[in-house]
């Protein structure tokens, strides 16, 4: 009996074992296929969010091909009534659609140039001398667009201010260029402390860490200004300035609000085939001081971005690439950013 109760344990144990063995094999084989489909499931995301990265690239080379054909047979002007300012457009393709939207960057004010050339003027006895910001055109523009928006909170003071602190972050010193200006120190000792670029700017979102610029101002200013990257260029097209946001123009010119709405309603569909015809325009020409101000606009662009945003099955991709037009033959992309904003 003894030899037949043990051995009745002894299977026991081996089955117990035998149960445990297939209980942890089928643990492990549960985890690896859970591995396996959370692999599996990566891959194919990887998949997806490369082809819609290659369809927002695809629309980058169609816009190079738009823009080359449009700039061959208008060589001299840019114009609201060419193909590329047709708005946002959207195209399926397979499991999924291209949209892109083509923007003229000389429409609106660039920030860049506001970088002011520094000028050594004498102060006082000896050779101490002091450091002066010319007021450029652009700046003068910026404060005014700031006032003629009517924001709340900001006087000519605030405006002035502001154009002070967005010199600074521009320029390539560390000095202070005037009372309302700001640099390395003033962000320095901040609760989270960073230095001044003293350099250009990338994107209109750097003003949300410059001094005196506020989210509500930055906001109300956005449909106006934008970013040439790594330029100055103070040059805006008058036919592709937005008849619905006269408030540049009249910034632009030193007008009234009235005067800058006839002139762009006076430009016509396809607006001034040369600037002549602008600076003849009777609306322009009734203009004060209008020849300190001629040397600001033009008729045709070479800086342009593009807004895309491609999606494949649950995947998208959207992108901004700022292009420039080269002798009206060759683009360049001189500016990809990858993001929504």
């Amino acid at each position: 009996m003894r030899h037949l109760a043990k051995a009745c344990q002894q299977r026991g144990v081996a089955l117990i074992t035998v149960m445990l063995i297939v209980a942890l094999c089928a643990v492990i084989a549960s985890q690896m296929t859970a591995r396996l489909q959370m692999q599996m499931q990566r891959s194919a995301n990887i998949t997806f969010n490369q082809q819609a990265y290659w369809y927002a690239m695809g629309a980058e080379a169609f816009t190079k091909r738009v823009l080359i054909k449009i700039f061959t047979a208008d060589k001299n002007v840019t114009h609201l009534g060419q193909l590329w300012a047709q708005g946002e457009n959207t195209y399926p393709v397979d499991f999924g659609e291209i949209s892109g939207e083509i923007t003229d960057l000389q429409s609106c004010l660039n920030l860049n140039a506001l970088r002011a050339p520094l000028k050594s003027s004498d102060s006082g006895n000896g050779n101490n001398k002091k450091n002066k910001v010319t007021k450029v055109p652009a700046r003068l523009a910026f404060e005014a667009l700031l006032m003629n928006l009517q924001l709340e909170d900001v006087s000519q003071f605030e405006a002035e201010s502001m154009a002070d602190a967005l010199t600074d972050w521009l320029d390539t010193n560390s000095s202070i260029s005037s009372a309302g200006g700001a640099e390395d120190n003033d962000y320095a000792s901040r609760e989270f402390p960073y230095l001044a670029a003293n350099h250009y700017l990338a994107s209109v979102n750097e003003l949300r860490v410059i001094e005196h610029f506020t989210p509500k101002t930055i906001e109300a200013i956005t449909p106006y200004v934008c970013v040439i990257p790594a330029s100055d260029l103070h040059e805006v097209n008058i036919n592709t300035l937005d008849a619905e946001q006269p408030e540049l123009l009249q910034a632009l010119l030193g007008s009234t609000l009235d005067e800058a709405q006839d002139i762009l309603g006076a430009r016509g569909e396809e607006g001034f085939d040369s600037i002549d015809k602008f600076y003849n325009l009777p609306e322009v020409v009734q203009l004060e001081n209008f020849n300190d101000k001629k040397e600001q606009f033009v008729v045709d662009s070479e800086y342009f971005t593009l807004k895309a945003s491609a999606s494949f099955n649950d995947s998208f991709f959207a992108m901004k690439s700022v292009m420039k037009v080269t002798k009206n033959k060759y683009i360049d992309v001189i500016s990809r950013t990858v993001g929504r904003n």
